[in-house]
C-alpha cells in the first residue's frame, strides 16, 4: 500500500479529528490555521483517500455496565490455515472480544474482552473459548487499572 503525501496542515488536521472528530470546519480552521473551506476540502479528500477511515463514539464503559476487562492469551492446537480462518470466525461472532492481534512469540493471539462481570467472563472463557475446537490454551489477567487508553495514533 502507497504511502500519501501528507504536509504539516494534514497532520495537523488529523490530529485535531483525532481528538475530537464532531470539529466543524470552521473549528478545525481555527486549530490549523487555514480557512473553513480549505480544511473542509482536505477533510473530504482524506476521507477518499481512507487515511480516515471513519468516525466512531467513544463511550464510558463502566457507565454502561461494563465493570471488567481483561486480557486473554490464546495458543491455538494445530497452526493451518483452517484452523486460524475458524478461530477468527470465533473472535468476530462475539461482541465482548473488542481488540484481536495475531501475534508471534509464545501466544498466537492476544484478545481484549469487555465484559459486565466475573460471571460473564467466566462463562466467555471456559464454555465459548477453551472449548473451542481450534484452541489449546487460554490465560486470562483481568485489568485492575487502566494507565493509558489513548487510541488513534503518534500523529
Amino acid at each position: 500500500m502507497r504511502r500519501l503525501r501528507m504536509d504539516g496542515f494534514d497532520l495537523r488536521i488529523l490530529s485535531a479529528l483525532q481528538e475530537n472528530g464532531r470539529l466543524t470546519s470552521q473549528e478545525l480552521a481555527e486549530k490549523v490555521g487555514l480557512s473553513p473551506s480549505q480544511c473542509a476540502r482536505r477533510r473530504q479528500q482524506l476521507e477518499v483517500d481512507g487515511v480516515i477511515a471513519g468516525y466512531r463514539a467513544v463511550f464510558d464503559a463502566e457507565r454502561l455496565g461494563f465493570g471488567l476487562t481483561a486480557i486473554v492469551d490464546v495458543v491455538l492446537n494445530t497452526h493451518n490455515a483452517d484452523n486460524s480462518r475458524h478461530f477468527a470466525e470465533l473472535v468476530n461472532r462475539l461482541p465482548q472480544i473488542r481488540e484481536a492481534y495475531a501475534l508471534t512469540g509464545e501466544m498466537d493471539y492476544q484478545l481484549k474482552l469487555v465484559v459486565r462481570d466475573l460471571k460473564e467472563l467466566n462463562q466467555l472463557i471456559n464454555e465459548t473459548l477453551v472449548t473451542d475446537r481450534s484452541v489449546q490454551t487460554v490465560k486470562s489477567a483481568i485489568v485492575l487499572a487502566r494507565m493509558k487508553d489513548k487510541g488513534g495514533l503518534p500523529i
